[in-house]
């Protein structure tokens, strides 16, 4: 999984510093269904070209991402298990 973060950004340093990352998406109109992804960082590079974060803006967009000043950072993740609540409950899973 790809995430881009402002090379600014606090969250980028305690990446750096502990590669550990949850990500829990909700769903819009029911914040009880929600699926959560546990993994963490395996690999981080500056996303100079900015093609990360175009690849990203253009999926969701349609269109390249637009602010061309700031730089960026690209991470991939392991995701290494997941859950989810609601609807999106895996009864299979264990633990």
């Amino acid at each position: 999984m790809l995430i881009n973060l402002d090379a600014g950004r606090v969250r980028l340093g305690h990446l750096r510093r502990d590669p550990r990352v949850t990500l829990t998406v909700l769903a819009g109109d029911d914040w009880y269904t929600h699926v959560t992804l546990i993994g963490r960082v395996a690999e981080m590079r500056d996303d100079e070209d900015l093609s990360g974060i175009d690849r990203l803006s253009r999926h969701y967009t349609g269109n390249p991402y637009p602010d061309r000043e700031r730089p960026r950072v690209s991470a991939w993740i392991e995701v290494e298990r997941w859950h989810g609540w609601g609807a999106m409950k895996d009864s299979s899973q264990s633990g």
